[in-house]
């Protein structure tokens, strides 16, 4: 006797003939501390998201029935606040889980296509001098237009031969380079680095290092730690402080560069899916690249959006490789030596 088998067909689930979608879950009928609880984020923040990508989202086919842009933003929601494809949570707002991985890539390259909407630094000399003014402020560096640092994010191995990826702790990552403002606003996100690089290679390969190097921003400078080179538009702390002015050119630069820390921090509290809680981002590494970005996008649109960037309860720091011998990085780069020992001597004796 033949046993009848039923097959689901996610792409029809997913797009849909004549473009009907299917509404199995509506915000209206939970609660705002459901919202919260399960998908992390409010409800006003989730129907500015429909209204940004809902035209991404609904592209038409010749299939019958489409999961709506609402749901599948819940979806990938869900999967970057939670960091796993819960059957609890595709039960939620009724779909498979095979459906929330189709909606987890579709939201993410949404969210990727537009990067450059929300990530970039200041377009203005006002906003730029703001910029400064609120980095001078907080420990007394001036100068300062952003802090920069490398954070690690966990990968599946992409394959047995491909050791790119193998980080200095033996495990398969991506090197991620940021750099954000005072309030942890990111400026520049570049997603794409194999875990094998060390970050000053990620740095000096990097998009950013060639924008400051071409002089697009004189007379101003990021903060790196010292896994960095020194650079004339990249201040770095003395590896042996000396004088007095030197301490507290240290300090200053301590107190200021701890914000990208807690920004990585909130960020990867956020984005469970970011911090190998729930294990490695099971992609390729060009795909894993794309959602740290996209989680990137979501976390300047929720400090757009009122969210304060230190709101999300902070858990301890994403255990990271190892950071190179500090002793190498001093840098050879006399005219960047010697703005250094200029700021010192004008701003910290």
């Amino acid at each position: 006797m033949a046993i009848p088998i039923t097959v689901l067909d996610c792409d029809l689930l997913l797009y849909g003939r004549g473009h009907r979608t299917l509404d199995r879950f509506k915000l209206d009928d939970v609660t705002d501390d459901y919202l919260m609880s399960m998908y992390g984020f409010p409800r006003q923040f989730i129907y500015y998201l429909v209204e940004l990508l809902g035209a991404s989202l609904s592209r038409p086919t010749q299939r019958s029935r489409a999961i709506s842009p609402e749901t599948q933003i819940l979806a990938a929601l869900g999967f970057y606040t939670s960091g796993s494809f819960q059957t609890r949570m595709g039960d939620a707002i009724g779909i498979s889980q095979a459906s929330m991985s189709r909606c987890v890539a579709n939201v993410t390259e949404a969210l990727v296509e537009r990067a450059s909407q929300f990530i970039h630094f200041p377009a203005d000399d006002v906003s730029m001098q703001a910029l400064k003014d609120e980095f001078y402020g907080l420990a007394g560096m001036p100068g300062v237009i952003g802090v920069v640092d490398c954070i690690h994010v966990a990968i599946k191995a992409p394959n047995a031969e491909d050791l790119s990826y193998v980080n200095r702790k033996g495990l398969h990552s991506l090197n991620c380079l940021m750099v954000c403002d005072i309030r942890g606003a990111l400026m520049t996100v570049e997603t794409n680095w194999p875990g094998s690089l060390q970050d000053y290679t990620v740095l000096q390969q990097s998009s950013l290092s060639r924008h400051f190097e071409a002089g697009m921003h004189k007379d101003s400078w990021l903060l790196g730690d010292s896994s960095f080179f020194l650079r004339t538009w990249l201040m770095t702390p003395l590896h042996i402080p000396e004088t007095p002015a030197e301490y507290r050119y240290n300090m200053a630069h301590a107190a200021t560069h701890s914000v990208i820390e807690k920004t990585f921090r909130t960020l990867c509290s956020r984005f469970r899916c970011l911090d190998g809680s729930k294990g490695a981002l099971q992609y390729s590494p060009e795909k894993s690249s794309h959602i740290v970005l996209a989680c990137c996008v979501l976390h300047n649109i929720s400090l757009e959006h009122g969210m304060d960037v230190w709101s999300s309860p902070l858990t301890g720091p994403m255990e990271q490789p190892p950071e190179e011998e500090f002793e190498q990085m001093e840098s050879l780069d006399l005219e960047a030596d010697r703005i250094r020992q200029e700021l010192m001597l004008t701003h910290f004796s």
